[in-house]
């Protein structure tokens, strides 16, 4: 105890040298990607480095400041130390940072040491627009399927209870008075009012039908539809928060026909150096040990030993279910969407929703997609809903592939199509054709 006092004591004034809370950025923005204050992760973990240094090695921040902007000249200087630090990690060069100044990382090196304590957990933010809506109207639709169901209902019971009226009068020997005079007084009034009855009879066949049919022409028809999934992944933390782009994961989606479901090698590009949550987003009901275990499912997967911080080879396929897909008498192509098709999807579907525009071509299908914690198919994707997209986007002319493609058939369409006033869409181009969707 009388050692670490005085190890304390004489390096008290290094650490009254910098400021934490400015370290505390710089450390998240520099330094993150490798080290974590409490445990190692590609780098050594950083909490107390410079009592641990000045204990182990008697090396002061001075030797610091050299390994953080230059640790290259550093080891190539002969120094002992260094070099063992890079054996002992694997060879692996750490980043060089000359941008850095002496007073940053002082600041860097106080955060290390005294870190500040951590902010108190924002108020959770509520769930997405997109699922608070699909939730309004699932509310909607259901109110209206139960009011009409308590009308038939009551119905029913009516015709039931005249029905048990009549059986009973058949199944007396001998009719009372009332009963001659209410049997008599039915078939008076079913005599009278049976050309109306034969009516709302064939308007009631008719309306079933016609539920019938609506219920055939949904079956396929899964909108809404967001199954749990073996691994939780919030697409609002992801693409939303953090603003990483779809195509980082979904790269397939600009170059080929499908676009794929990530490997977990994809997901390790982070989470190799994100071992938990410290983000500030918390979704209701949920706190950052639910999102670090999850993490460690992915470690699960893939086989990946954060003590030795390499793979041990023992992998786990993960099961994921699939939200979004195609019959496979439809031809998709993303692609011809996501890359030639961009800007015109974009302009056509911010003209028709200005209050609801978005910023990102796979908006377009998939829905606010940054704003979902659990991702759930945002459209109907039927055949008319594909086929109004069509017959509504204009075919971006300011490309210009698209100038010198459609120069000549510009001048056909606008005679063909006069009341178009020259606008060129997917439909007229072909974009209606059966064979370019079906095989």
């Amino acid at each position: 105890m009388i050692t670490i006092a005085l190890l304390l004591v004489s390096t008290a004034p290094i650490y009254a040298q910098g400021d934490a809370k400015n370290g505390e950025k710089l450390f998240k923005a520099n330094c993150t990607a490798c080290h974590a204050l409490d445990k190692q992760l590609v780098g050594p973990a950083l909490g107390g480095v410079v009592a641990r240094l000045k204990a182990d090695q008697n090396l002061d921040t001075d030797w610091i400041h050299k390994w953080v902007k230059n640790n290259k000249e550093l080891r190539a200087s002969g120094d002992k130390y260094a070099n063992e630090v890079f054996e002992k990690f694997n060879k692996t060069e750490m980043q060089l940072f000359p941008n850095l100044q002496d007073k940053d990382i002082d600041d860097i090196l106080e955060y290390t040491t005294n870190p500040p304590p951590p902010e108190p957990d924002p108020v959770a933010t509520p769930v997405d627009g997109a699922a608070a809506g699909a939730s309004g109207e699932d509310s909607s639709t259901s109110k209206i399927i139960l009011v009409s169901l308590l009308a038939i209902a009551g119905l029913l019971i009516a015709l039931m209870f005249k029905i048990g009226q009549l059986v009973k009068l058949q199944q007396s020997e001998e009719l009372t008075a009332a009963n001659a005079r209410n049997a008599k007084s039915f078939a008076q009034i079913y005599e009278k009012y049976s050309v109306v009855g034969k009516i709302i009879l064939g308007a009631l066949a008719v309306f079933a039908f016609y539920g019938f049919w609506n219920w055939l022409m949904w079956i396929g028809v899964y909108k809404g539809y967001k199954p749990e999934q073996p691994i939780y992944f919030s697409h609002n933390i992801h693409a939303g928060v953090n603003k990483i782009d779809c195509q980082l994961c979904h790269s397939s989606a600009k170059y080929g026909k499908v676009s794929e479901i990530p490997s977990m090698n994809v997901c390790m590009n982070c989470h190799k150096m994100i071992p938990e949550y410290k983000g500030k987003y918390l979704e209701p009901g949920k706190d950052r040990d639910f999102y670090t275990g999850e993490i460690k499912k992915i470690y699960e997967a893939t086989g990946w030993d954060e003590a030795s911080q390499s793979y041990t080879g023992k992998t786990k396929p993960v099961q994921w279910t699939r939200i979004h897909n195609m019959p496979d008498f439809v031809y998709f192509n993303h692609a011809q969407h996501v890359v030639a098709g961009e800007q015109a999807i974009i302009s056509s579907h911010n003209k028709k929703n200005p209050d609801n525009k978005i910023d990102v071509v796979c908006k377009a299908c998939h829905g606010k997609i940054d704003t979902m914690n659990v991702v759930q198919m945002a459209n109907d994707f039927t055949m008319g809903w594909c086929i109004e997209c069509h017959r509504t986007t204009e075919v971006d002319m300011t490309n210009g592939y698209n100038q010198a493609y459609f120069s000549g058939l510009h001048d056909k369409l606008k005679k063909q199509y006069p009341s178009s006033n020259g606008k060129i869409t997917v439909s007229a181009i072909g974009g209606m054709e059966c064979g370019k969707c079906h095989y």
